[in-house]
């Protein structure tokens, strides 16, 4: 079965598209914006290869506002980490490599402006008790 299909109530006319031109140096494309690999060692700044250990999963939380001195980077890692989010989230808002999300975390944690923590892993088994009283629970009902 296919899902319905939705109808706008005005149609919309389609302009005639533009001739395409190719973009130029550091120019956004229809794919998305363009990367540089001299903007990444620019955000990691000269002494990038020191890394902390961090997983995907690590929670990181912020202590402080950003400083005058952070950079957007900084600032906007600051910002995001009000409530604990892992690496990998960080990384995929700020549209960042993974790498390079380490290298301004470790300078946040040398700063001492975040806290990195391991993520609450849950037992693997559930106590009996709890089991029980949600059995005996869902047996009334």
């Amino acid at each position: 079965m296919t899902p319905p299909q939705r109808r706008r109530r005005f149609p919309r006319t389609s302009p005639e598209p533009a001739p395409q031109q190719p973009p130029q140096e550091g120019q956004d494309t229809p794919e998305g914006p363009k990367k540089n690999p001299e903007r990444l060692y620019v955000i990691t700044g000269p002494d990038g290869t020191e890394r902390s250990e961090l997983d995907l999963v690590t929670l990181i939380v912020a202590h402080a506002d950003p400083p005058p001195s952070a950079t957007p980077e900084q600032a906007a890692l600051l910002r995001l980490c009000t409530a604990p989010l892992s690496v990998a989230e960080l990384s995929a808002y700020l549209s960042l490599p993974f790498s390079v999300v380490t290298v301004l975390l470790t300078e946040l944690l040398t700063a001492e402006l975040v806290t990195a923590r391991a993520p609450v892993i849950r037992q693997a088994l559930a106590d009996r008790s709890l089991l029980e009283a949600v059995m005996h629970g869902l047996q009334r009902l």
